[in-house]
C-alpha cells in the first residue's frame, strides 16, 4: 500500500510538472489560456496572482495536494473563489471545477469498460481456450483468424462500420447515450455496439495469449501426472491448466481495464460518449490545462488500483503466490 501511495504521489508530481513547467519553457503562460489572448494585461496579471502561478513548482504543486484533501481558495484580493475537497483546479475555458465535471464523465467509461471487459473475456479466454485444446483444426485456425482482424483493425474503423450497418442502416440499435438512472433499457442499448466494438478488439489479444499460454501449460509434467491419475478430463483443464493460465491474464487485464477507466478514447468519440475519453479530446483541443490535468491523474490511479488488485488475485489464482 505504501508503494502504491508513492507512486501516485510520483505520478501527480510528475503529471503537474509536465502541465505547468514545460509550458513556461516553450513561452506559454498559463494564465493566458485561461484569461485569452485579447486581455488586457492586469487582467492576465489577476489571474496569475489568483492561481498562484507566480509561485514555485513545488509551492503550487503543495497547493494542489492541500487542495485535494481540504478544498482551497483561490484569491485576488476581494475576488475569492472557494474550492471544495477535492479540488482538481478550475477549467480555464468553462470556468468551472474540474472534480464534477471528472463525475460527471465517469460513470459513463465505467459502463463501457466493466461491459466490454465481461465480454472479452469471456469470448477471448474461451476462444483461446478451445483453440489450444483443438489445435490446428478449422475451429482454430478461424478462431486465430478472427483474432487477427481484431487486432488489427483499428476502432475507429469498425466503430463507424457498425454505426453504419447495425444503426443507421438496420436500425437495430439507438446510439444516443442515457444514463442508467434515467432509462436503464436506452442504456444498455446504446451501449451494446460500443461494448461489442471495444471487446473484439481486445478479445483478440486475450484469445492469442490464452492460446500459447495453454499450449504450453498443457505440455507441463503436472498435466500428465493428473492425467496419469485417471482425472477427468474437464477437471485436468479447469482446475490445473487454467489455474496456471490465469496468472499472464490478470497481468494483461490489469493493465488494459486500468486505462480503459482512465478514458477509452477512440470508442468515446466514434459512438459520442460522454466519459472521460471525450472530455480529454475536449480538453486538448482547447487547450485546458487543468481538466488535462484531472483526467491524466484519473488514469493514473485508475491504472495503480487496477494492478493493485490484480496482485492480489494472484494469490487467489495461484496458491504458489502466497508460499513466495
Amino acid at each position: 500500500m505504501f508503494a502504491v501511495i508513492m507512486m501516485l504521489l510520483v505520478v501527480t508530481l510528475t503529471t503537474f510538472a509536465i502541465f505547468f513547467m514545460i509550458p513556461k519553457w516553450a513561452g506559454s503562460d498559463p494564465a493566458l489560456l485561461f484569461v485569452g489572448k485579447q486581455s488586457d494585461p492586469e487582467a492576465i496579471e489577476g489571474i496569475r496572482q489568483k492561481l498562484s502561478l507566480d509561485d514555485p513548482l513545488l509551492v503550487q504543486f503543495w497547493h494542489f495536494i492541500e487542495g485535494l484533501f481540504a478544498g482551497r481558495d483561490y484569491a485576488n484580493g476581494n475576488d475569492v473563489t472557494h474550492c471544495p475537497a477535492p479540488c482538481f483546479g478550475y477549467s480555464f475555458r468553462t470556468e468551472q471545477a474540474v472534480w464534477p465535471q471528472l463525475t460527471d464523465a465517469m460513470p459513463v467509461t465505467l459502463s463501457l469498460a466493466a461491459g466490454a471487459c465481461v465480454l472479452w473475456l469471456v469470448g477471448g479466454v474461451t476462444a483461446g481456450v478451445v483453440s489450444a485444446l483443438r489445435r490446428g483444426t478449422l475451429w482454430d485456425r478461424a478462431a486465430m483468424g478472427v483474432a487477427l482482424a481484431g487486432v488489427s483493425l483499428p476502432i475507429y474503423f469498425t466503430g463507424l462500420l457498425s454505426l453504419a450497418i447495425f444503426s443507421y442502416q438496420l436500425n437495430w440499435v439507438d446510439v444516443d447515450y442515457q444514463g442508467i438512472t434515467d432509462d436503464p433499457a436506452m442504456w444498455f442499448q446504446s451501449l451494446i455496439l460500443p461494448w461489442i466494438t471495444l471487446a473484439f478488439l481486445y478479445a483478440a489479444t486475450y484469445a492469442r495469449l490464452t492460446r500459447a499460454t495453454m499450449l504450453e501449460i498443457m505440455g507441463e509434467d503436472y498435466i500428465r501426472t493428473a492425467r496419469a491419475k485417471g482425472l477427468r478430463e474437464r477437471v485436468v483443464i479447469g482446475r490445473h491448466a487454467m489455474r496456471s493460465t490465469w496468472t499472464p491474464i490478470l497481468t494483461l487485464l490489469g493493465l488494459d481495464l486500468g486505462a480503459l477507466l482512465g478514458g477509452a478514447v477512440l470508442t468515446e468519440s466514434t459512438y459520442n460518449l460522454p466519459g472521460l475519453g471525450r472530455l480529454a479530446v475536449t480538453a486538448i483541443s482547447n487547450k485546458d490545462l487543468p481538466v488535462i490535468l484531472g483526467v491524466t491523474l484519473m488514469a493514473a490511479l485508475f491504472i495503480v488500483v487496477a494492478n493493485l488488485i490484480v496482485d492480489l488475485l494472484y494469490a487467489v489464482v495461484d496458491p504458489r503466490v502466497r508460499l513466495g
